[in-house]
Order: C-alpha cells, then sequence, then structure tokens
C-alpha cells in the first residue's frame, strides 16, 4: 500500500519537499498529497533494468537521440501531481523547450517524452488509473504498463490473471488504445517498430 506523508498544496513546495528526504526513499506528489512509494522488489528491478538496455540498444542502432535518466519528475500540466516513472525515455532534442530541465530535473511537455513504462507494484490502481489517465491528457504517446505477477484486477487483466504487458497508444482521435501482450506474444511498439521482443522475455528479464 502507498502511505500518505502529508498534505501539500503545490507542486514547488513537493519539490522542496525532495530536497530534504534520503534518496533511498522515493515519494510522488498526487493531486497535492505526497505519497511514500513502496520498496521495490528485486523482480521489479531487474525488469527495468533489462528494458533499460534493450530499448537503449535501438536508440544506439537507430542513431535516435533519446536517453534514460535515473531520475526524472514528470509533472503533468495545471496539476498539483508529480511522479517519477520506473523508466522515462527521453527525447533529448526537445529539452532546450523545457523551462525547468537546467537548473532541476523536470519535464512538462509531452515533446520531451518518448515513452514512459510503469512496472507494476501494490500500488497498482496508481499505474492503471491515475497515472494512464494523466499520461493521456499530457499528450505522452506510449505507455507501457509491466504488470509482472500480476497485481491488476482481473477486469483489467482478465480471469484467470496472467503476467501482461499493457501499452498504450494514441488512436486517430487522439485517445489512448490499448493492447495486451502475453507469453511469448510479440511486442508492438509505435516508438520502436522493429523491436523483436516478447512478452516473456521481459517477464524473465532475458533474451533467450
Amino acid at each position: 500500500m502507498r502511505q500518505p506523508i502529508e498534505n501539500l498544496t503545490t507542486f514547488d513546495e513537493f519539490v522542496y519537499f525532495l530536497q530534504t528526504q534520503p534518496e533511498n526513499i522515493r515519494y510522488e506528489l498526487y493531486d497535492g498529497e505526497i505519497v511514500q512509494m513502496p520498496l521495490p522488489t528485486g523482480e521489479h528491478e531487474e525488469i527495468i533494468t533489462f528494458l533499460v538496455m534493450i530499448l537503449m540498444g535501438e536508440c544506439i542502432r537507430l542513431k535516435l537521440n533519446y536517453g534514460i535518466p535515473s531520475k526524472t519528475l514528470v509533472k503533468p500540466e495545471n496539476k498539483q501531481s508529480g511522479y517519477f516513472p520506473d523508466l522515462l525515455l527521453l527525447n533529448r532534442s526537445n529539452l532546450v523547450n523545457e523551462p525547468c530541465w537546467k537548473k532541476e530535473s523536470i519535464i512538462t511537455k509531452p515533446e520531451s517524452i518518448a515513452l514512459v513504462v510503469e512496472v507494476v507494484s501494490t500500488n497498482w490502481r496508481d499505474d492503471y488509473y491515475r497515472k494512464l489517465a494523466d499520461y493521456e491528457e499530457m499528450g505522452i504517446r506510449e505507455y507501457w504498463i509491466v504488470d509482472y505477477r500480476p497485481f491488476g484486477s482481473k477486469l483489467l487483466i482478465g480471469n484467470p490473471k496472467e503476467p501482461i504487458i499493457t501499452i498504450y497508444s494514441f488512436n486517430d482521435e487522439g485517445e489512448y488504445q490499448d493492447k495486451h501482450f502475453k507469453g511469448n506474444d510479440r511486442i508492438e511498439s509505435a516508438t520502436f517498430p522493429e523491436l523483436n521482443l516478447t512478452a516473456q522475455q521481459i517477464f524473465a528479464a532475458q533474451v533467450y
């Protein structure tokens, strides 16, 4: 369970709060409420590490000016919220248009974000509901939810529950459309259309 810490009124107060906290504890801001995030499992971190390796390999191969920072705060416009995605693929070419970037690792513009990945933990509702809505509203063009345990409800991921990856990307109406991937399903990514990777390889955090 995520743990509320205290209520804040502004995003700027949250940024100041972060500067006073230990770096090994992660917090996010949900509509003015500071929340301490659960400690990730080793399996969670292995999946993230694997995806960083795979996606950066594609960026290098395709000569894309993208990068994956270790800790960047995403701020939805006109909201007192701030998220640290498990994996954020930055479009480095647009960082010159980010008003806070040179002084603070804060992103506000969807053009700066090529892709976001959240690896689901016990606070799965945040990934499937809150962040999904905010990422869509921001205009982030691709969002992956990697539910490896799985944690999500049967309504979201089906019955029986199985490890699943849901990828959201924009349709012609400018709304998120989801696709689901399990087992040996090949991942379909608008950002990396040539990616040769299955859902099971991501869950196992290895290519075999």
